[in-house]
């Protein structure tokens, strides 16, 4: 369901109300829509998306008027106000699978998938690896898609987006058995990213590769971007919050179809631009 039948994933991504607290939701470049936390719950009933990703209490809040939405449960979140400097970030569950299977039974909502976040290289990542590799099997057990957050980060990583790096980060996703990992795209002065992820893209075997959307940008470059990840660097969709949320409600939608046609509809980007610029949403 999650992928329509394609093994392509578009995650809409909402659960950066914990990990960047509002600073993605208010501000002088973002719309004022995205104040209102149903905001992400408007665009994801009425957008093309693969999955909505949010923590499950905010999914309790507003889950019950929006019931065709596919969820994902995001299961650990952390502020960014404890800088690296400070402390080697951590992340550890919410809830248990268990709970996610007993809300999804009581609420008849659509959960379809679980999402984890490992700071791989912090001084603290054994306990982050230990609770995801069993967050996974027993989300299996249970019928779930799985899909890891992992980040390099810790007083110890030089550089969160090196390519090599990034690459070891999809390898240790495809050793936990995980369905999908969620990697930012690897930078290299004067390298293409694009073909800077095939290295990860093999180091993922079996385990799919989606890159985080990032910070908002032009749309026509974003589209163009995806385009590439997908058909030079061979990944198998995105992960995109901001890029999305932060626009208006009719100009969300557009932007998330268009994001869906390229990763689940094989539209180039001029097709994708001509989805975000139209006036039906």
């Amino acid at each position: 369901m999650m992928t329509r039948g394609t093994g392509r994933l578009m995650l809409f991504a909402g659960d950066q109300k914990v990990e960047h607290l509002n600073d993605d939701f208010s501000g002088p470049a973002i719309h004022s829509d995205d104040g209102d936390p149903e905001h992400l719950f408007r665009i994801a009933s009425r957008a093309k998306i693969g999955v909505f990703a949010a923590q499950m209490g905010l999914i309790a809040q507003y889950g019950k008027d929006y019931k065709t939405v596919p969820y994902l449960v995001k299961l650990n979140s952390k502020t960014h106000l404890v800088k690296t400097e400070q402390r080697d970030p951590i992340s550890t569950a919410w809830y248990s699978v268990p709970q996610v299977v007993k809300f999804k039974e009581q609420t008849g909502l659509s959960i379809t998938g679980i999402g984890y976040t490992i700071y791989l290289g912090s001084e603290y990542e054994n306990e982050m690896l230990r609770e995801a590799a069993q967050v996974i099997h027993q989300a299996h057990e249970y019928g779930f898609v799985t899909v890891l957050w992992i980040y390099p980060r810790g007083k110890g990583v030089k550089n969160e987006k090196d390519p090599h790096l990034i690459a070891g980060a999809c390898g240790v996703a495809a050793c936990m058995g995980s369905d999908f990992v969620k990697v930012n795209a690897p930078k290299k002065d004067g390298e293409s990213s694009a073909q800077l992820l095939q290295e990860g893209v093999r180091a993922a075997g079996r385990t799919r590769v989606v890159c985080a959307g990032g910070s908002s940008t032009d749309a026509s470059a974003f589209l163009q971007e995806l385009h590439e990840q997908i058909h030079i660097g061979g990944a198998a969709g995105n992960a995109t919050g901001r890029n999305i949320h932060q626009r208006s409600l009719p100009e969300a939608i557009r932007m998330c179809n268009a994001i869906y046609a390229v990763t689940i509809e094989n539209a180039d980007p001029e097709m994708a631009m001509k989805i975000y610029l139209s006036q039906e949403s």
